[in-house]
């Protein structure tokens, strides 16, 4: 039996987030054995609009072995085949349901960065970011259940209530909190083990309302590249890369980190040769706010928890073109502060003004908007 969940989800990503049309090329890439139904029901919608999907199965069972076994050229080959097809397609779902996000964590080091530079880099941010209609979603499974500590049952109903918000009105709320960044020159964020100062004076502020991630709830922008100063300590643990980090901590001097450290010597250690891929992975690419009132708790899934409510985040590394302070890299690592009360709390400031405190907008129209 169809579950009328799956058909209406992805009545949306066709409809609403990529705004298929006739004649209109999609490429569909499932990850991990549970997302075949819903790649099923996205064909079916993008072809009932006149658009021709194209499914490309690419998964870890497959990745891994590769990684394991190739040389460099070999990688590069991989990057060609897969830009080449990137580029025939005028849309791209990617549908990340993967069994366990721990299937890349024993591949060296050195592969995973032939990988990230001449296949992520030349697939994703060189072309799919820049020339598609994209958006990109987890599909629920066992795994994420376990991540989030509930049963499968509960995980879903859970997942489909976040993923089906009424993205359009809460872009409304998300608009009124764009324009206050557009015409601000300064930020601080405090929290404990944290204070950090940027400027994002004349960038750009991008509402997500669902046409790129789902779920979705964020507002962002890039700052100054060289103007991050201080420290900051991130409380929701991450996985990059297959490998698990908790407590990351930053010090930033003149918009680069020159002090990383994390839970312990081996996460330090990961963690330092991530930050040393290219010359942009030591410099910020993006600050958001987390805006999603339906995500509370992180899951080690940075898709779910940089948009949690009451969240801020900053990626290390490559800026996006709809907000560009001129950082290029192969890493972009969105690493998110929560600071509602039971995270510790913290407070974001706006040129002097205090815009947020313990996770709550102060301003009355911010308040109005996307905390009620």
């Amino acid at each position: 039996m169809r579950d009328e969940r799956v058909d209406r989800l992805a009545r949306t990503v066709v409809t609403y987030s990529l705004g298929l049309q006739r004649g209109d090329t999609v490429l569909i890439e499932l990850r991990g054995l549970g997302t075949l139904d819903f790649g099923a029901a996205l064909v079916r919608e993008a072809v009932a609009v006149g658009a021709v999907p194209q499914v490309f199965f690419n998964d870890e069972r497959f990745l891994r072995p590769f990684l394991l076994g190739c040389d460099e050229a070999q990688v590069v080959r991989l990057g060609d085949l897969q830009a080449a097809a990137m580029s025939l397609v005028d849309a791209y779902v990617g549908v990340r349901g993967s069994d366990n996000p721990y299937d890349l964590s024993d591949v060296p080091a050195v592969a995973r960065d032939w990988y990230q530079r001449h296949v992520w880099q030349r697939v994703h941010v060189e072309n799919r970011a820049k020339r598609t209609r994209w958006v990109v979603l987890r599909w629920p499974n066992d795994a994420m259940a376990q991540a989030a500590g509930t049963s499968r049952e509960a995980f879903e109903d859970f997942y489909f209530d976040v993923c089906g918000l009424d993205y359009a009105r809460l872009g409304a709320g998300m608009r009124l909190l764009a324009e206050r960044m557009r015409a601000t020159r300064d930020v601080r964020v405090v929290a404990p083990d944290t204070d950090l100062r940027l400027s994002i004076a004349g960038m750009p502020a991008v509402v997500c309302d669902g046409h790129h991630n789902l779920p979705d709830g964020e507002v962002y922008t890039a700052p100054i590249l060289d103007s991050v100063e201080g420290t900051i300590r991130f409380n929701a643990p991450v996985l990059y890369a297959g490998r698990a980090f908790d407590d990351i901590a930053l010090r930033f001097e003149r918009g680069r980190v020159v002090e990383a450290r994390a839970a312990d010597d081996r996460q330090t250690t990961d963690l330092n040769r991530v930050l040393d891929t290219d010359a942009g992975a030591r410099s910020v690419g993006e600050f958001a706010l987390g805006l999603n009132r339906a995500l509370r708790r992180p899951m080690r899934d940075a898709l779910f928890d940089e948009k949690i409510a009451g969240s801020l985040h900053l990626a290390l590394g490559n800026a996006y073109d709809t907000a560009f302070n001129g950082n290029r890299s192969a890493v972009h690592w969105d690493l998110v502060l929560i600071q509602r009360p039971e995270h510790g709390g913290g407070e974001v400031w706006f040129d002097g003004e205090l815009i947020r405190k313990d996770g709550r907008f102060v301003p009355a129209d911010l308040a109005e908007a996307l905390d009620a």
